[in-house]
């Protein structure tokens, strides 16, 4: 069954044939939304197969008011032709030769015809997926900047880019994985600029996927180009922004689009990609560089805060005494350690919460973790008031971390430090913040080092991350991604 499923069929001179393969194969008469309309026009019987709620209804009324109007000898011979150059008033309209491919433009929602004594058929892009307006992302907020954001449908997503980058150099090629799903794949590139090898490489990784579909759109994507891993940290970054995107196409970047998702893929990213904000690009560069280092500070402050406080508790007599005040002042029948890993736990439990909670019962969520949970578990004793204070701000850290799925890889290393710490103390924290830094230094994405420009050293880039440059001095792309052209201006 299945290889006669995907056996290669050619469109048959008899309408009838045409029309029994695909009502068996498509389901029409079982899907309600699976639609096959039969008509005739200047003599010739039609059959258009469409699925209803993707054909745009106004596209399809106006061509079939022209194909009414039809004569016999307006259209023969050379039907097809006729139709495709001059009757057929839509902009994209082509021949298709075989059953197979019929089906996949049906089922991605266009309209194709079929018609009787012709071996070809016509496919015509009358599509209206459903979808939302361009709206600004919820996690890649700026003050002052674009609004508009990646929908869920592909074809808006390219046009925001192209919006932004007019030249004729941007290539946008477009595929389909997924056996069963068939899910559109773009990938863009400044042809002039990327690195084909990197391309290539993208390319091939593409085509060795096999799968049924994939459901979770860009994420399992992302799995099949990585490779298996159970790193936490992110080997690609996502974004939401089409100025993001555009801004990293022109640094030599891929960009990889996958339909019925709002983000894109951008390849290779290295840690430092994953801690700039486009806000910072919006202000002065110096308003920009002190924006970045608070971010780098809330980030450090994620990952070592916790740890460094814990070192303190469990050795007090190496505490300063200039510094003493930061306790804990008060005592507990339950241990530091569990304090905190009961704390980190329940607060994970509370943001989880929040994503799942409706709008408008969402401030009385937070009165309910900030006052019943928090202020009751101080007075019963459960923790004392430092390890709420201590484990707040790491979390404002996390939340502060341009990259989502950074701040939830910091997140886990955030506790492979603490107990690291309670172990063996001093030496724990040491080993293991050493463990941390090796892991992200031997960490490639598509063969790019994760630590550069800090692993391997390269003083101009580090300090093109450390400092927030003027534009006019930006006049380089970035090395690690081995662009044709390196001048900007």
């Amino acid at each position: 069954m299945e290889e006669k499923l995907n056996q290669t069929l050619k469109i048959s001179k008899e309408l009838s044939k045409n029309k029994k393969i695909l009502e068996e194969r498509l389901g029409v008469g079982e899907s309600f939304d699976m639609v096959c309309r039969e008509m005739n026009f200047a003599g010739k019987d039609f059959a258009l197969f469409f699925v209803n709620g993707f054909a745009d209804s106004d596209i399809m009324t106006q061509i079939l008011k022209e194909l009414a109007d039809l004569k016999r000898e307006e259209i023969v011979p050379n039907i097809l032709e006729h139709l495709l150059e001059r009757y057929v008033s839509h902009i994209q309209v082509k021949k298709l030769k075989t059953i197979n491919e019929a089906m996949d433009n049906i089922l991605s929602g266009q309209l194709v015809m079929f018609i009787d004594d012709q071996e070809e058929a016509l496919v015509i892009d009358a599509r209206k997926y459903p979808g939302r307006n361009p709206e600004e992302p919820d996690i890649e907020r700026v003050v002052r900047g674009a609004r508009d954001g990646f929908t869920e449908t592909l074809l808006l997503n390219t046009a925001l880019t192209r919006r932004r980058i007019r030249d004729e150099r941007l290539r946008m090629e477009i595929s389909q994985l997924g056996e069963r799903s068939k899910t559109d794949i773009c990938i863009a590139y400044l042809k002039d600029v990327t690195d084909p090898g990197l391309i290539k490489l993208i390319k091939q990784k593409l085509e060795e996927i096999k799968i049924d579909g994939l459901p979770m759109a860009e994420k399992s994507l992302e799995e099949f180009i990585i490779g298996r891993s159970w790193n936490p940290y992110p080997l690609v970054r996502y974004t939401e922004r089409p100025d993001v995107a555009a801004a990293h196409l022109l640094e030599g970047h891929v960009i990889l689009y996958v339909d019925t998702s709002p983000s894109v893929i951008i390849m290779p990213t290295t840690f430092f990609h994953h801690v700039q904000h486009a806000e910072e690009y919006r202000h002065t560069p110096m308003v920009g560089t002190f924006l970045r280092w608070i971010r780098f500070f809330g980030v450090f402050s994620s990952l070592f805060l916790l740890p460094i406080w814990l070192i303190y508790v469990q050795e007090p007599e190496i505490l300063p005494k200039a510094i003493d005040f930061i306790g804990p002042k008060e005592t507990s029948n339950i241990p530091i350690y569990l304090q905190i890993i009961f704390a980190e736990l329940g607060l994970d439990l509370m943001r989880m919460a929040a994503v799942h909670t409706p709008t408008p019962l969402a401030t009385a969520m937070g009165l309910i973790a900030a006052v019943l949970i928090g202020d009751i578990a101080i007075k019963v004793g459960w923790v004392v008031p430092e390890v709420i204070l201590y484990l707040s701000i790491g979390a404002i850290g996390m939340y502060a971390t341009p990259s989502y799925e950074l701040s939830l890889g910091n997140k886990l290393a955030r506790l492979f430090l603490i107990f690291a710490t309670f172990i063996f103390k001093i030496p724990g924290f040491v080993i293991g913040t050493m463990l941390w830094i090796v892991l992200l230094a031997t960490t490639h994405s598509l063969n790019t080092p994760y630590l550069w420009p800090f692993i391997p050293f390269n003083f101009k880039a580090l300090m093109a991350i450390l400092l927030r440059e003027p534009i006019p001095l930006a006049n380089k792309r970035p090395s690690i991604v081995h662009p044709q052209n390196e001048n900007r201006q």
